[in-house]
């Protein structure tokens, strides 16, 4: 039975691989979660060098590791270590580029083409649902986009963004509302003025 789980999960079994010390599994590991990390790294540091380095520190950091804790989720737990990893570089930066990362307005824009990707929508709506998306606080887009482009589940989410599964279904709940009501508020206008 759980030889038939880990067909269905090869990233539980190539993790499971790579505790047991394959070099190979975690090759597969950073092959595959490489995009991911990138992305959802993006949202949170726009700097492509400081990202990158980010990425391989974590994987060396991994590989160096006695005792990688085992894990549920393998995408969660990267993405977990990897915004936790990408925030402290940040930190550790004084400059005033830096600094502009980790203002309010900055940290987890979710841009058109990030949103267009995987929906083909007119771009009258698409610029609506991007415009309300970006009116939700940081937490709200970090879970939008954590639900709905990583299609992570609530355990996951709530592990990366080290809340309890409730607050992070009550999260989701909360962000999805406030875009419906500023969608209404738009749709309402135009109408209004047509």
């Amino acid at each position: 039975m759980e030889n038939e789980k880990m067909k269905h999960r090869p990233d539980i079994h190539y993790w499971q691989t790579f505790i047991q010390g394959d070099r190979e599994a975690l090759g597969w590991l950073f092959r595959q979660y490489y995009p991911d990390l990138f992305r959802y790294g993006h949202k949170i540091c726009a700097d492509r060098a400081v990202l990158e380095d980010c990425i391989q520190e974590l994987f060396i950091e991994l590989w160096q590791s006695k005792n990688p804790p085992p894990s549920i989720s393998v995408k969660a737990y990267l993405l977990k270590a990897m915004k936790y990893k990408l925030l402290k570089a940040l930190r550790k930066r004084s400059t005033s580029q830096f600094q502009a990362e980790l203002t309010e307005n900055s940290v987890f824009e979710i841009s058109y083409e990030d949103f267009i990707i995987g929906k083909q929508e007119s771009e009258e709506k698409t610029a609506r649902v991007v415009q309300a998306l970006n009116q939700l606080t940081i937490r709200q887009k970090e879970i939008v986009y954590l639900k709905f482009y990583q299609n992570l589940g609530y355990e996951e989410i709530s592990e990366i963004m080290n809340i309890n599964y409730q607050v992070a279904r009550n999260l989701l709940y909360q962000a999805v509302k406030a875009m419906k009501n500023i969608l209404l508020r738009h749709y309402s206008l135009l109408s209004f003025l047509l």
